[in-house]
Parts: structure tokens; C-alpha cells; sequence
């Protein structure tokens, strides 16, 4: 079974701010669980991200309206312990 078709086992909040939180916070924003909800649902292969620090750089809502995020970061301190984090 491919990990697309997966449901996730186990959902854990962040506690503290990392590069992979950071992410999940962004495509949470967007409204998918994560990177695999995203390119499940948009038919995508690849995310587009900031070279220079791998953060995502912008995504399509369900609505097709699209965020665009800055290369610094975003989810500020106040704010990991909102995002989820699951395990597959």
C-alpha cells in the first residue's frame, strides 16, 4: 500500500519549533495534515519550497487559492504547540 493511501496512527503536538514543523505548520495553514495529505489531494509530485532554507514556498488551498510564505520563518513560538504532528 503506498503511503498516499495511509491514514495517520497517531497525532502528537509539537512542542518545540523545528524545520519539519515548520513545514507542517504551512500546509496546517492551508488546510492539509501534511506534505502526503497535500500531494494526495492536489495530485502532485512535488512541494515548492525555498532553496535556501527548504521551507515551503506556497500552496494551493481546497479552494484553489493559493498562500505564499516568506523563506524566514513563520510559525512563531506562541504558536507550535498548535501544530500536529502525525505518525503514520
Amino acid at each position: 500500500m503506498a503511503k498516499a493511501d495511509l491514514k495517520p496512527k497517531s497525532i502528537r503536538h509539537a512542542k518545540n519549533w523545528s524545520d519539519e514543523v515548520e513545514n507542517l505548520y504551512r500546509f496546517q495553514q492551508a488546510g492539509y495534515r501534511d506534505e502526503f495529505e497535500y500531494k494526495q489531494v492536489k495530485q502532485v509530485d512535488t512541494v515548492e519550497c525555498w532553496p535556501e532554507t527548504g521551507f515551503v514556498k506556497k500552496l494551493q488551498r481546497r479552494d484553489n487559492t493559493y498562500y505564499y510564505y516568506n523563506k524566514q520563518r513563520e510559525c512563531e513560538d506562541k504558536e507550535v504547540h498548535k501544530v500536529k504532528v502525525y505518525v503514520y
